[in-house]
């Protein structure tokens, strides 16, 4: 496989990796990855875009044993947000001892409920100009720039109180996202997630903004009943991406740099 486009924040050692969402959404945690770099090495591993070989979550889950395996010198903290957050439980469940915790933020669903209420709760945010403007998106070709524009309407539903209003990190993969995100829903259609999270031992928190339309509580309790030491984190005033919330970002990284520290970051 070829190397991954790999921005680094911070010095060695490595000890946090940051793990996008999307699928597909590369770069977009750059602001994350460089406010946690001040601090703690950090790497922010841009994920594999399509190509000949179809993308499938087992493909992710090498490239990140493969990026551990050649630059971290202990098993690192996992930081995964929306989609990475899923992979990143995915990744400790096929590699227990190849991480050392898993810091959950905004995670994707796992159950069927949970995306009912995701979809719903999807719409219910949506402005009258936000749905109209989805509308037009709708029309544009090619796929990578219509769902470029489609994701930068999505992150004004998913936040509460922006400071700022996220911008897409880099040109966006249609493919990537489609066969990523359609092999995750194989697996759990199938059964084998979130059953394989029984695997995972390392301490695992998730936080979650109480304005986030991916429904938290009913996502931590699909995850808790497989990891029971799961811990759970509600961020008040706060949508999908903490750090670009104004009322929420100060706590936020707070409890992220208290956490890393205490789990030997």
């Amino acid at each position: 496989m070829s190397e991954l486009r790999l921005e680094r924040h911070g010095e060695a050692p490595w000890r946090v990796i940051a793990i996008h969402g999307g699928p597909a959404a590369a770069g977009d945690l750059a602001p994350l990855a460089a406010e946690l770099g001040r601090r703690f090495g950090t790497l922010e591993p841009h994920q594999r875009g399509s190509s000949d070989t179809p993308l499938s979550v087992a493909v992710h889950i090498e490239d990140l044993r493969a990026l551990i395996e050649s630059h971290c010198d202990a098993p690192p903290i996992l930081l995964g947000h929306s989609w990475g957050a899923m992979l990143a439980l995915a990744f400790a469940a096929e590699h227990p001892s190849s991480a050392a915790a898993l810091l959950l933020v905004g995670c994707g669903t796992f159950s069927p409920g949970a995306r009912k209420i995701f979809e719903e709760r999807r719409a219910a945010q949506a402005t009258p100009e936000i749905a109209a403007a989805l509308d037009r998106v709708s029309e544009i070709e090619p796929a990578d720039v219509r769902f470029a524009e489609y994701g930068a309407l999505m992150n004004q539903i998913y936040g509460f109180d922006l400071i700022e209003t996220p911008a897409p990190g880099g040109p966006f993969d249609h493919r990537a996202h489609g066969e990523s995100w359609s092999d995750m829903v194989r697996l759990q259609e199938s059964g084998v997630y979130p059953a394989a999270f029984r695997d995972i031992t390392v301490p695992t928190l998730m936080m979650h903004g109480d304005h986030d339309p991916h429904p938290g509580p009913e996502t931590f309790r699909d995850l808790q009943a497989v990891i029971p030491h799961l811990e759970y984190q509600q961020l008040s005033d706060c949508g999908h991406s903490p750090w670009f919330e104004r009322q929420a970002r100060d706590h936020f990284f707070s409890r992220c740099e208290q956490w890393i520290l205490a789990r030997g970051g």
